[in-house]
């Protein structure tokens, strides 16, 4: 199987994914997903870590992030799958790896796909079946998005109310509630996209050759797809499964 992409351009967002060895469900408890997300908030507070969007399953997690620049985003996701992998393994007296393989991350236009990106990470374990309602799964950006806690919050919302497109979160926060809403009450949106983990960039078609030039030698091999809506990079060979 092919490595998992990982690019990084300061100013963009990525999409990052990233699973349990051999899709073992090692956060199946809650007290694991929870130190997950004491990490994240850790690399917030290391390295500026810029989130947008998180959601820890029971067997692999999604993060949504704004490349700030100054390795944000690579020293945040080693000290966070390193850190979780080490306590985990020392608490249950375990051997060998926790995560499969490298982390995978795409880019996504702020302009076409943001929402959609956003909501495909909150229903993701409704599309699981296992909550009706994003608002049920505690370890997830959702709940934090609607009811920022005073301490120990990691996401930037700042930086949300921003991409989004609004003069104020509170307006972001009622668009992110009806998104949600809407795609629970029309069954949308609870398909399994793999766009979000097989591509480079989904976007518009400018925005993805425009990554394209950026990348420069390292989008050899790579082509354009139409998706709807929008276009997408894929790799060379699947990249992540």
């Amino acid at each position: 199987m092919a490595r998992a992409n990982r690019h990084f351009l300061p100013g963009y967002v990525w999409h990052i994914t990233h699973r349990c060895h051999q899709r073992e469900f090692l956060f199946k408890f809650s007290k694991d997903r929870r130190r997950w997300r004491y990490w994240l908030y850790e690399a917030r507070k290391r390295y500026g870590l810029s989130v947008l969007n998180y959601t820890v399953t029971s067997n692999h997690i999604h993060l949504l992030v704004r490349d700030t620049g100054k390795d944000a985003i690579p020293k945040s996701m080693q000290l966070i799958a390193g850190r979780t992998a080490q306590e985990y393994n020392q608490r249950k007296s375990r051997k060998g790896a926790f995560w499969e393989d490298r982390y995978h991350a795409t880019a996504v236009n702020t302009e076409s796909h943001f929402f959609r990106c956003q909501r495909y990470i909150d229903l993701n374990m409704v599309r699981a079946g296992v909550v009706r309602h994003p608002e049920h799964w505690l370890e997830c950006g959702y709940n934090e998005i609607q009811n920022p806690p005073q301490r120990y919050r990691v996401i930037d919302i700042n930086a949300l109310t921003l991409i989004g497109g609004f003069a104020t979160f509170s307006s972001y926060q009622e668009a992110h509630r009806i998104c949600v809403q809407n795609s629970l009450s029309k069954q949308s949106g609870l398909d399994r996209d793999n766009i979000w983990t097989q591509s480079i960039a989904v976007g518009t078609e400018e925005f993805v050759k425009e990554l394209i030039t950026k990348l420069g030698p390292k989008a050899r091999g790579r082509s354009i797809f139409s998706d709807v809506p929008g276009y997408q990079i894929k790799e060379a060979a699947p990249a992540y499964r």
